[in-house]
């Protein structure tokens, strides 16, 4: 029978209540009562984990890995072995993901695997800060295929209106970025309201609309769309390795790794970063058909995929350019169309920017949609609001939930901060790698004859590793100068506030109105004996 509290609050039991861990029976017996349509197979899976990591890191961040920056060495043509090693350091946690997702095929990913180890206020936690991962990581890409379209836009620019080629820049960036550019030219029109800049950054709310409309129609649609820009995006990069072999200069291999191996691990600890998203996967094992054969075979397929293609570009990219030698800031932004344009092919850069949208529409389709499947598991724990536990009578998805998240991430378009917003994601990310690995340990221990149809293989070594992997670059990242290391434990005490003030009163009040119904079940069961 369920537990009666007097008052919806803190009591005596607090403790015991705040690590109360739902039993994975329950969370099954969940989702078969108001679950989501099962639709995916293995391939809908590789094409969705794919389009996640697949995305503006292959298309920027591989140039600034290569050839780094002034706050990073570069990897040189070790970019190779950089690569390798960030593959093998998401390989550890992908593996722990896989054992939960196929034993706890639910919606939730990371946040289900929580409860079900560590308890109430820690699931409470990690969806927290999953929504810096995937929700703020949602606006933040928004932005940045807003920035991608309007170059693409400017090769048009014989052919298309000035207007359009070149619109005011209050119509197609963020407030911030705004500021700065008003900062060095005070003269620029932009209209404002107390000195604060208007931004509407239109690209990017209008692809966000576009995509939570597309999601709402249903997840299978969604992967026939991300399964179209995937075949787009590996079509154009097996276009820059095959067009750009024949320009490959040998010599440019030499020295191999000029800056050692600290460059290879700053190369690897950037290059990580384009490999997340395939945990994203994890958060839609309820709406696949098999998720106990093809969950593991889409998380590690896909991971495999990502990693024969970024070796192949970065063997083209390190020898067409000496990487070993100052590049120019062309080739830091936009790193594989700088090589064609190197290579006097304007034409394949060009198909290369229709790549790099394509990429960056199949990651928004993903990170919207883990969001929503997140936040779609906290509901059904009463932690947000049964409301959002709507599910369309024709599509038979979270609807209201999903658009909710549309708006919201409208909202944030016009009002974050998305250098920051990026930054506060890889922290995100790193904690949920790491509490996954840590709850693979715990159910090993607490929950040991649970059916497990993959297992983690050489565990508790490979979750002790994945562990220290993301922990290293976790400590790695905090101990540079940036402000989102300071931001992350703000974040954290705010999300603690919210489920002291809200999350845990409304569980209890949950368990007292299960204890008044069995009360009550109970009694009329007596009087109808009498």
């Amino acid at each position: 029978m369920a537990e009666k509290f007097n008052r919806a609050t803190f009591t005596r039991n607090f403790l015991k209540n705040i690590t109360r861990i739902k039993n994975p029976d329950e969370m099954l017996e969940d989702a078969k009562s108001d679950g989501l349509d099962k639709t995916l197979g293995v391939w809908d899976l590789i094409i969705l984990g794919v389009g996640a990591i697949i995305g503006s890191g292959i298309f920027a961040v591989v140039g600034i890995a290569a050839a780094g920056d002034g706050s990073a060495l570069g990897a040189g043509p070790a970019l190779v072995v950089s690569m390798i090693i960030a593959a093998v350091a998401c390989i550890f946690s992908a593996l722990c993901y896989s054992e939960f997702a196929t034993m706890i095929p639910v919606a939730g990913g990371a946040y289900t695997y929580t409860f079900a180890t560590l308890g109430e206020f820690a699931a409470w936690m990690v969806g927290w800060v999953l929504m810096l991962e995937y929700a703020i990581g949602f606006i933040a890409v928004a932005c940045a295929w807003s920035n991608h379209f309007m170059q693409f836009l400017s090769g048009f620019e014989n052919v298309l209106p000035s207007w359009l080629v070149h619109p005011p820049v209050w119509l197609t960036n963020d407030v911030f970025t705004v500021s700065g550019m008003l900062a060095q030219n005070p003269d620029l029109s932009v209209p404002t309201i107390f000195g604060i800049p208007i931004c509407i950054n239109i690209p990017a709310i209008i692809i966000v609309l576009l995509m939570t409309a597309i999601l709402v129609k249903g997840t299978k649609d969604s992967a026939k769309m991300a399964g179209i820009m995937v075949f787009i995006k590996l079509a154009v990069i097996a276009l820059f390795v095959i067009a750009g072999a024949f320009f490959v200069r040998p010599e440019n291999w030499t020295p191999f790794a000029p800056n050692g191996v600290e460059g290879i691990f700053a190369g690897a600890f950037l290059i990580f970063f384009a490999y997340i998203g395939f945990d994203a996967l994890a958060t839609a094992a309820e709406e696949c058909k098999n998720p106990q054969k093809d969950l593991p075979i889409g998380i590690i397929g896909s991971l495999i995929v990502t990693t024969i293609v970024y070796v192949l570009v970065a063997l083209v990219l390190t020898g067409m350019v000496n990487t070993s030698n100052p590049v120019p800031v062309d080739f830091l932004k936009a790193p594989m169309a700088y090589c064609m344009m190197l290579a006097k092919q304007n034409w394949a850069a060009g198909l290369i920017s229709i790549g790099s949208l394509a990429g960056l529409t199949s990651v928004l389709l993903v990170l919207e949609m883990a969001a929503t499947r997140i936040l779609f598991a906290m509901s059904r724990d009463h932690f947000i609001s049964q409301r959002f536990q709507k599910i369309h009578p024709k599509y038979k998805t979270p609807v209201r939930l999903t658009w909710t998240v549309g708006i919201l991430a409208v909202v944030g378009i016009l009002t974050l901060n998305l250098n920051v917003a990026a930054e506060l994601c890889n922290y995100g990310t790193f904690t949920s790698f790491i509490i996954v690995c840590v709850a693979v340990l715990i159910l090993r221990h607490t929950d040991p004859n649970r059916e497990r149809p993959f297992k983690v293989p050489f565990s508790p070594v490979t979750p002790i590793l994945g562990i220290l992997c993301c922990g290293g670059l976790m400590v790695y990242k905090s101990m540079q100068s940036s402000s989102s290391a300071l931001l992350f434990p703000v974040w954290l005490g705010v999300g603690a506030i919210i489920y002291l003030l809200y999350g845990f009163i409304r569980n209890r009040d949950n368990e007292n109105k299960l204890h008044r119904e069995l009360v009550h079940g109970y009694t009329s069961e007596n009087s109808e004996s009498k």
